[in-house]
C-alpha cells in the first residue's frame, strides 16, 4: 500500500511505498549498497554500477526498462503528492522499501534522479545519496569533456565512486 508520512520536521512531504512489511524486527549485522543508477531528466539511463558480488545480473535493456519505468511511475507519483508549499517543487516516489532491498531516490533541481539500491535496514541512505551526489558535481559535472544527459565515462569519477562504496561496504 502506499501512504505519506513526513520524513523530518520539515514541510517537505516523502511518498513512501511499501510493498511488504513482513521483515519485522530482524537483526542484520552488515549493511550493504548494492548498486547505483542515474536516469536523466528524460528518463534515460546515464550510469549503473554494481558495488556487490553475487547480485542477478540484468541486461543493458532490462536497466534501459528500468530507468524508464522508475521515471514513469515517479512523475505520475508527483501528481499523488498531498498538498505542498507553492516554493518547492512536488515529490514522487523517494523511497521503496522491500523485504529484500531499499530504494533511495535523490532528485537534483535539473530533474537527474540517484536510485541507490541498498539492504534494507541500511541506515543514512540519504546521506549516502547526498555523498554520491557530491561526487557526482566534483567529478562528472566539473569534467569539461562531460555533455549534459549523455552517459557517464569518467575514470576519476568511477575510481573514487567504488572506493567510497567499498569503504561503507566494509564497515
Amino acid at each position: 500500500y502506499a501512504d505519506t508520512c513526513p520524513a523530518s520536521k520539515s514541510s517537505k512531504s516523502h511518498f513512501r511505498l511499501h510493498l511488504s512489511r513482513n521483515y519485522g524486527a530482524q537483526l542484520i549485522e552488515h549493511r550493504v549498497v548494492y548498486a547505483l543508477i542515474i536516469i536523466n531528466k528524460a528518463g534515460g539511463l546515464v550510469y549503473q554500477r554494481d558495488f556487490t558480488e553475487g547480485l542477478n545480473k540484468l541486461s543493458v535493456n532490462d536497466y534501459l526498462v528500468l530507468a524508464g519505468t522508475f521515471h514513469g511511475v515517479h512523475a505520475i507519483t508527483t501528481r499523488l503528492n498531498p498538498l505542498h508549499p507553492p516554493n518547492e517543487p512536488p515529490s514522487g516516489i523517494e523511497v521503496l522499501e522491500t523485504e529484500h532491498f531499499r530504494l533511495q531516490c535523490f532528485q537534483t533541481l535539473t530533474g537527474t534522479k540517484f536510485l541507490l539500491f541498498t539492504e534494507p535496514f541500511q541506515p543514512n541512505t540519504d546521506k549516502i545519496v547526498a555523498r554520491i551526489y557530491e561526487l557526482y558535481a566534483d567529478y562528472v559535472m566539473k569534467n569539461p569533456f562531460y555533455s549534459l544527459e549523455m552517459p557517464i565515462r569518467s575514470e576519476g569519477w568511477e575510481r573514487r565512486l567504488v572506493r567510497e562504496m567499498r569503504v561503507l561496504n566494509s564497515r
